[in-house]
Order: C-alpha cells, then sequence, then structure tokens
C-alpha cells in the first residue's frame, strides 16, 4: 500500500480504496523518486564542476574529442529507465482497460448539468434514476455556511455493494462531461454518440464522492459524483426500495 504520509497529506492524491487507484498512487510516487534522483544526481554533477573548477582555483577549459564509450553510456541509461518507468505504467494501463466480467454494470449518461444512471447488468437490473446537485442554492447564491461537502451532495447518489466489481458505461447526451472518482482512481470521458467504459472494485465501504471533470457549459461546477459503497446486505436492501416504486405501477394495471 502506499505510503500514510502520502495518503494523509492534503498535496497528494485522495486515500485509494481500490487497487487500481493504489497502484497509481504507487505508481506516480515511484516515478516522482526516480525524477527527484535523476535531478540530484544531474545538478550535483554541475554544481559541483562548477565548484571544482572553477577559474579562481586555475582551471581551465578542457580540450577533448568526443568519446565513444560515453555517448553510448548516455544513449542506454535513459533507455533503461524509460523502460523501467514504462513496464509498470503499461500493466497499469491494462489493468485500468480490462472491464471482462463485471458483477454490476451501469450506464452513466452526463447532460448539462447532472447525470443519469441505469442498472443495466446484476442485482439491480433495471433501476434508473437522475442524480442531481443538492447543495441549497442560498448556500450558493448567498453565500452562507458552505459545510464540509458544498457543491459535493446529491439528491440520488449511486450505490455499489463492497468488494464487487462495477462496469460503468459512459457517454453524453448533449456536450462533453467526464466521470471522475479519484478515491477509486477512475476518469473517463463522456461523449455524445459514442459509448466508452471503466471500472472499479472499492474495498472498503464509504460515501465517495467526484466531479464532471470535463469543461461542458456554465454549471460545469455543479455537476457532482456520490458513491455510496455498502455492504452486500445494505445494497440488496437498496436494490429493494428502488425496485418497489416501479413495481407498482404494474401491479395496479394487472389489477
Amino acid at each position: 500500500m502506499a505510503p500514510a504520509l502520502a495518503l494523509d497529506s492534503q498535496y497528494n492524491f485522495q486515500t485509494p480504496v481500490t487497487k487500481v487507484a493504489d497502484d497509481i498512487l504507487g505508481l506516480h510516487m515511484s516515478m516522482f523518486w526516480i525524477c527527484v534522483a535523476i535531478f540530484v544526481a544531474v545538478f550535483g554533477v554541475m554544481f559541483y564542476s562548477i565548484w571544482a573548477h572553477r577559474k579562481s582555483k586555475g582551471a581551465v577549459a578542457a580540450t577533448f574529442h568526443e568519446s565513444t564509450a560515453v555517448e553510448i553510456a548516455w544513449t542506454i541509461i535513459p533507455v533503461i529507465i524509460l523502460v523501467v518507468m514504462a513496464w509498470p505504467a503499461t500493466k497499469l494501463v491494462l489493468a485500468q482497460k480490462d472491464t471482462s466480467a463485471p458483477d454490476i454494470t451501469i450506464k452513466a449518461t452526463g447532460y448539462q448539468w447532472k447525470w443519469s444512471y441505469d442498472y443495466v447488468q446484476g442485482e439491480g437490473q433495471g433501476i434508473s434514476f437522475y442524480s442531481t446537485l443538492s447543495t441549497p442554492r442560498a448556500q450558493i447564491d448567498r453565500g452562507e455556511w458552505k459545510g464540509d461537502n458544498y457543491l459535493l451532495e446529491v439528491d440520488n447518489p449511486v450505490y455499489v455493494p463492497v468488494g464487487k466489481k462495477v462496469r460503468v458505461l459512459l457517454t453524453a447526451q448533449d456536450v462533453i462531461h467526464a466521470w471522475w472518482v479519484p478515491a477509486f482512481g477512475v476518469k473517463q470521458d463522456a461523449i455524445p454518440g459514442v459509448v466508452r467504459d471503466t471500472w472499479f472494485r472499492a474495498e472498503k465501504e464509504g460515501v465517495y464522492r467526484g466531479n464532471c471533470v470535463e469543461l461542458c457549459g456554465k454549471d460545469h461546477g455543479f455537476m457532482p459524483i456520490v458513491v455510496h459503497v455498502v455492504s452486500p446486505e445494505a445494497y440488496a436492501a437498496w436494490v429493494a426500495g428502488k425496485m418497489k416504486p416501479a413495481a407498482a405501477p404494474a401491479v395496479a394495471a394487472a389489477s
């Protein structure tokens, strides 16, 4: 898992709750320290050379011809560094794209400026609802106390069971939007006329929040995403509660 210091810092990623998000943070920190090491090595040699070979010490400019060994070294070493960096990055990208064998599939459609969700496969299939911002307008218009989740509250959050693979199909009705939940390591564009997909498997129960992160119009900042990750029992109860209103018209029509 990622270092606790990185997780608790307000300057780093949110605490990951999926393996992909944890791998993203781990890769990020690995690349960061590799870059730090290269920076220290290159600038360390440069500043030492400036100090040790300064004119006041009698140093004179070197005269030498090219060195084949040096040129081979400064070609091979960067290639090795790039391969070392690219190998885990490629594995992570492939893992991010592996949407096969989901337990639940949810279609998310972006609108100006809300989301609609349709459970199209797995437990909960047939559930559909819109999810819109629920932050009171008074907080937005009159600058009242904004609370901890200002502009990150919705009337109908998404519910998923903990430990299950959830595939999310993304599209849009009007302009390009993007579905982003940082704790899941998920960010995928929703494009009109195109269906793209992503996935996550949350390993910890909780409430996780995100946003539309593709500039989509004047209310772009009012398209939050809220996902409740709950126990299988709580999820089954939520599904049953959502199914009752849908079943009522059918029962009334049959009678």
